[in-house]
């Protein structure tokens, strides 16, 4: 029996296909294949690499862009976004900002979902630079010093020409206790003594680097500490305290308070909340804020302890 021969067109169109298929099957475009996709030149594929407006990294000096967060962007570009039935917040963690949350989420049901994931402020940062987040809570020093210090962290970032900081509230920072520690722990030699057992934060927890500068006042180093835990949010700090498993860690009051345990306070400090220009006017945002101002915000934060909301809602910071 004769052997069938494919055409010579089919078989061009087939070859063609497969290698399409192979393209589409790579996780990351070049500038060529971003250009041909969005029809546009390249040269403007760049610019919007080099401005942030466009999810991209830069590997051996040439641009990459991952497929799944272009579709993404395209999405929220059409109607100021398709994805306004959910926010995920990434960052540092707090006590009000999660009960303000899960509170948001009852009162809408399916209509739309909030998600706050705890990661401490510098990987938050990068799941928001990488498109993983929607917003991302930061603390970063104390209150007197975040307007310098906020702004020249997210200028880390080439995203954040597109980025706006938003003030949430300022909160009281220091350290988590047991009642029957509280004074002896008050007295910095009795802090660092080998019988103290000590529970950390991770590296790039703002709670870790405000840890780092009080030992720095102390011309203490780090490393000299008995850390026996680390911790990854508010809750697992006092939580290993309230059990006897560390006798000291960095936190805030409302953290302490959630636990019934004691706080030495050392300073206060801005917490402030990241946020891309196309994101900032999305309903469920501006209804996270008007929960915060609202009777019940402050109602939560009273009871919460260590909260002061009066500038909640203020943009302290753009690119422009």
């Amino acid at each position: 029996m004769a052997k069938l021969q494919m055409p010579e067109l089919q078989q061009t169109e087939s070859a063609t296909a497969l290698s399409r298929s192979a393209r589409n099957a790579d996780p990351f475009m070049n500038v060529r294949q971003v250009a041909e996709y969005l029809h546009l030149n390249e040269k403007k594929v760049y610019a919007m690499a080099a401005e942030g407006t466009i999810p991209a990294t830069k590997l051996t000096g040439k641009w990459l862009f991952p497929r799944v967060l272009i579709d993404r962007w395209l999405l929220e570009s059409c109607h100021s976004g398709l994805m306004n039935d959910r926010l995920i917040l990434s960052g540092s963690d707090d006590p009000l900002l999660q009960a303000a949350t899960n509170r948001l989420t009852q009162k809408l049901r399916t209509r739309a979902l909030f998600s706050y994931t705890v990661t401490g402020t510098r990987l938050g940062l990068d799941l928001l630079a990488q498109g993983h987040a929607d917003a991302c809570a930061i603390h970063w020093g104390r209150a007197e010093d975040s307007d310098r210090q906020h702004p020249a962290l997210l200028q880390q970032y080439s995203q954040s020409k597109q980025w706006i900081l938003v003030h949430l509230y300022r909160r009281q920072q220091g350290f988590i206790v047991r009642e029957t520690d509280c004074e002896r722990l008050r007295q910095p030699q009795q802090a660092f003594a080998a019988t103290t057992r000590w529970v950390v934060r991770q590296e790039g927890a703002g709670s870790q680097r405000f840890l780092g500068e009080w030992l720095a006042g102390h011309a203490q180093p780090i490393d000299s500490l008995s850390v026996v835990q680390t911790a990854y949010g508010e809750s697992e700090v006092a939580s290993l305290i309230s059990r006897g498993e560390a006798d000291i860690g960095p936190g805030t009051l409302s953290a302490a308070m959630e636990f019934g345990l004691r706080f030495i306070p050392v300073c206060e400090e801005n917490y402030d909340l990241v946020v891309p220009r196309n994101v900032y006017f999305r309903r469920l945002l501006q209804q996270l804020f008007e929960f915060l101002q609202g009777h019940e915000g402050a109602a939560l934060a009273l009871r919460l302890q260590g909260y002061d909301l009066s500038r909640c809602g203020r943009l302290v910071w753009s690119a422009d």
